[in-house]
């Protein structure tokens, strides 16, 4: 195949204009919602779920903090909605994206960091020296400590991008060996087609866990300053 190995994740145009904006906004479009009373068996595992999750993230969070639920909850939506419709073929994933997860973790960041400063703001400004420091170290503390907090954002979004371009990769690298192995052995091939079917579950797997990854440490980060 002459395709570019990176060609996935090049950013999708139509009529020469970047299409980023209406496939961010097209997962929305999928979530199900109810209009009725009585709502149907997908919409109360939805629920549920969203239950669950709410409870586990919420759970040690005061009533400032517990705010935030509603922003969590789309966020964490989002994210694996985004994640899970960029397994299919030929599709574009926006989380692969490095400025597209910046632009989501560096708002929810800052903030968390604010609703510290307004809250809490002697506890915030107490992280950046811890208390004991020797007098000589206080300067350096400081300085890593404040770095340490500035790279917060970076982290998120690096983390979340590195994981989901490396299984798209291996993924596009497998289906490539099974195409190539098609024509020259059959056995190879169904080996290949288990080992491509089995990444696709870890992948599934991965895309839930690194959107549930990635709201929980906003949480946390909230958790910290509330």
């Amino acid at each position: 195949m002459n395709e570019n190995l990176f060609t996935p994740f090049s950013t999708p145009t139509i009529l020469g204009q970047p299409a980023t904006i209406p496939i961010i906004m097209f997962p929305t479009l999928l979530i199900p919602t109810s209009k009725y009373l009585i709502n149907n068996q997908l919409i109360t595992i939805q629920q549920n779920l969203i239950k669950l999750t709410l409870k586990q993230m919420m759970m040690h969070h005061s009533t400032k903090g517990q705010s935030w639920s509603l922003m969590l909850m789309s966020l964490i939506t989002f994210i694996t909605v985004t994640n899970l419709l960029g397994l299919l073929p030929h599709s574009f994933t926006p989380t692969t994206q490095l400025s597209m997860n910046l632009a989501m973790a560096i708002p929810l960041w800052a903030g968390t960091i604010i609703a510290g400063l307004r809250f809490k703001t002697k506890s915030s400004l107490a992280h950046i020296l811890p208390q004991g420091t020797p007098t000589p170290l206080i300067p350096m503390l400081v300085v890593i400590e404040t770095i340490s907090l500035l790279i917060q954002p970076m982290a998120l979004a690096v983390r979340l991008t590195a994981n989901i371009t490396a299984g798209h990769l291996l993924m596009h690298l497998i289906g490539n060996t099974m195409l190539t192995l098609s024509t020259i052995s059959l056995s190879a091939t169904l080996l290949t087609s288990m080992l491509l079917t089995l990444l696709t579950i870890l992948e599934i797997a991965v895309a839930l866990i690194q959107a549930y990854i990635f709201t929980l440490l906003v949480s946390l980060y909230l958790q910290n300053n509330t």
